[in-house]
């Protein structure tokens, strides 16, 4: 049986390069989902390179209108809507308010079912939150749901 040629040595240096240069790819992996973290596909197209086009021809993000959520007309005054896709839910607590809160219930993460009666409504476990602002209203959950930042231009509710 022939020996190799190559010392014990110089295989461990190239396993030990190999090895760091793994680590160190997963690393790079972490870092970018770290900084990534909780952006959704809608975040990460508009993050990207290609300049935004908007209807007038023109391109850029600085003359891009934010898009429109909902019109103030489909906002029952004392209810709300549910934005399942973009897990926002807009109530209107008196006529000609608007507030928005994450559709996200903070008792287990589904998201809220209804709006009725002066609450937002979690199917899952019965929790209720209070539609002006997001306060726990009945249990199970204990936290209140986190407020979205809107404004109302005309007739249009955008996030702010």
């Amino acid at each position: 049986m022939a020996e190799s040629s190559v010392p014990a040595s110089s295989r461990r240096v190239v396993l030990a390069g190999a090895g760091a240069a793994c680590a160190a790819a997963l690393a790079g992996c972490a870092r970018y989902n770290s900084n990534n973290g909780g952006v959704n596909a809608n975040q990460a197209t508009t993050a990207s390179s290609t300049p935004a086009v908007t209807a007038g021809g023109s391109s850029g993000a600085a003359s891009a209108e934010p898009p429109v959520l909902a019109s103030t007309s489909e906002i029952p005054v004392g209810g709300g809507k549910i934005l399942a896709d973009k897990k926002i839910v807009i109530t209107q607590p008196k006529a000609g308010t608007f507030d928005a809160f994450t559709a996200v219930c903070t008792h287990q993460g589904c998201i809220v079912g209804s709006v009725t009666g002066g609450t937002i409504n979690c199917p899952c476990h019965g929790s209720k939150f209070n539609i002006t602002n997001g306060s726990v209203v009945n249990g199970p959950a204990a936290s209140p749901l986190a407020p979205v930042s809107i404004k109302v231009q005309g007739t249009s509710i955008v996030q702010a």
